[in-house]
């Protein structure tokens, strides 16, 4: 009956707990003494057989078991992100108009925040996380009444030849920048590592009152449109092999409309119109790749060209990209 007992399920369980509390050595004593209780309660050789078997098969489970619970885990298994925030100002676009050669504006800043936590690094790694952002679409015009328009442009972007195009600072690439936009970790360390990452975004141009592309200052502008779409990630990459972690994925956008009275006096021309509130930013549930266009040069602001498309004959490029 003992031995029917020692078999049933909760003697197993209890059993199996038991080695899991054990180190090594004790395993050895634990088993070694039911094999002499056993021996000593029955002369069924082979149950004593089996049961043998099953305890060694047991001990080396453990020995697995402990030897999974102990292997250190990967950076990508590890690190973890507590908090993303991502929002964009309520605050209205803010136009200039103290210049009498042209007229500026200031739009709402979108901003992304991540707190990140990184368990210690057993292993000598270097990994940087932090944020990278592209642009995805741009429609950029602004109107001179009857005369044309110009407009700032990404061709690649606009012909389709790529998907994205990166809008990192221009130094750190991929990064969008190098000051709260990212943080380094430096294997190995003994403590867990944590951090805040944060970037922020808006657009401040300025649009001369006259035709790009005529020496009068003659104030002619009549409207300014704008419409670009961003795809922000935040990201870990390790710095001798480029392995990549896409952590968080953000979609945002802004729009822009100013209308524009040339006739009226300085001060008085420029009316924002809808949508003066911008739609907030979509962080997705779901990670989205990042295009290569999006890692590498050129920028989007080396790409632009800005272009002046008359009303008749052929566009001319006012400004040529940088690249």
């Amino acid at each position: 009956m003992l031995q029917q007992a020692f078999c049933n399920e909760t003697t197993f369980i209890f059993t199996f707990e038991l080695f899991s509390r054990c180190s090594y050595p004790e395993r050895l004593t634990v088993s070694a003494f039911i094999l002499r209780w056993l021996g000593g309660t029955t002369t069924n050789h082979s149950h004593n057989l089996g049961t043998l078997l099953w305890i060694v098969l047991l001990f080396n489970a453990m020995g697995c078991i402990q030897s999974i619970r102990c292997k250190p885990k990967s950076f990508r298994e590890s690190i973890i992100v507590l908090e993303v925030n991502s929002s964009i100002d309520s605050t209205p676009t803010s136009i200039d108009e103290s210049s009498s050669v042209v007229l500026r504006y200031r739009t709402p800043h979108f901003r992304a925040s991540a707190r990140v936590l990184v368990p210690p690094v057993a292993g000598k790694e270097t990994w940087t996380v932090g944020w990278i952002q592209a642009c995805n679409h741009m429609e950029f015009y602004n109107k001179y009444g009857t005369k044309g328009m110009s407009s700032w442009e990404l061709p690649d972007l606009r012909d389709g030849k790529i998907q994205a195009i990166s809008d990192s600072d221009g130094v750190n690439y991929p990064w969008y920048g190098n000051t709260t936009e990212t943080c380094t970790i430096v294997g190995p360390t003994k403590k867990a590592t944590k951090f805040t990452v944060s970037m922020n975004d808006n657009f401040y141009p300025s649009v001369t009152w006259g035709v790009p592309v005529s020496d009068s200052n003659l104030p002619q502008l009549s409207s300014i449109r704008r419409d670009q779409s961003f795809t922000t990630w935040l990201v870990a990459i390790n710095q001798a092999t480029a392995e990549t972690l896409v952590l968080q994925t953000i979609r945002w956008r802004m729009q822009l409309h100013i209308e524009v009275d040339p006739d009226k006096p300085l001060g008085q021309r420029a009316t924002l119109r809808e949508p003066v509130a911008q739609e907030q930013p979509h962080v997705l549930g779901k990670n989205e790749p990042i295009p290569p266009n999006a890692m590498v040069k050129p920028n989007a602001n080396d790409a632009q060209v800005l272009m002046w498309r008359p009303k008749t004959g052929d566009p001319i490029v006012v400004i040529p990209p940088k690249y």
